[in-house]
């Protein structure tokens, strides 16, 4: 039997306080990240909404009230490393790599790396992968627009990412999902390249039965 102590009590009362006060801190910066990560998700959609629409001003400032919530949560779970990589922040930091990558490749013609956008290194790749999905619905309005050759250059983008995605060849404890979306960006490009194949098809046969219906009424016309 454990004896009365009121020093053990005491002990065990701050250790008891001590406790307390560290997982109100680590609930208090999760909720507030939680809330900040769901606002990066947002802002993120709504830039590249904005970048589809070539609406340059408005995705720039949504990406750059993103960047500023990714910042503030990076800060609030500095010392909570554990509830960093419980998923939700992947998740904005992605959201955040697709729309960040997809306005550099539309307005500036380049692509931005991880130190770039300040992002984990499997966030920025597992963002990739999701990009390519956007990038296929550009081509596919290019595709509408009559412009499928266009879409061509985007394409060769879709399969540069594929191929980089094929390199990191890891166990899934470190890349956290990214084998998945490689495989479905394949998939993707498979699609894309046979809908431009075809639209490109179908836009050399409407021009060659132009200029058959061209010579014909020139032929009538001489009769």
């Amino acid at each position: 039997m454990i004896p009365k102590d009121e020093s053990h009590k005491s002990d065990l009362d701050d250790l008891i306080d001590e406790l307390l006060k560290h997982f109100d801190e680590k609930d208090a910066a999760r909720e507030e990240s939680l809330r900040r990560s769901r606002i990066v998700i947002r802002l993120s959609s709504t830039a590249i909404r904005a970048t589809h629409r070539r609406e340059r001003s408005e995705a720039e400032v949504r990406l750059k009230e993103a960047r500023e919530h990714l910042s503030e949560i990076k800060d609030l779970l500095r010392d909570h490393q554990d509830v960093r990589y419980s998923g939700f922040v992947d998740d904005a930091e992605q959201e955040f790599v697709e729309a960040s990558v997809l306005y550099s490749l539309i307005f500036e013609g380049r692509m931005p790396t991880h130190q770039d956008l300040d992002v984990d290194p499997v966030s920025y790749l597992s963002g990739l992968g999701d990009l390519t999905g956007e990038l296929r619905r550009s081509i596919l309005e290019l595709i509408r627009n009559g412009r499928p050759e266009d879409g061509e250059v985007l394409l060769e983008i879709m399969e540069e990412i594929y191929h980089m995605l094929m390199r990191f060849d890891y166990p899934e404890a470190i890349m956290r999902g990214l084998r998945r979306k490689t495989d479905l960006a394949r998939s993707m490009i498979e699609r894309t390249r046979g809908d431009i194949t075809n639209a490109i098809q179908i836009q050399s046969l409407e021009r060659h039965l132009a200029l058959l219906e061209d010579k014909l009424k020139g032929s009538y016309s001489d009769l």
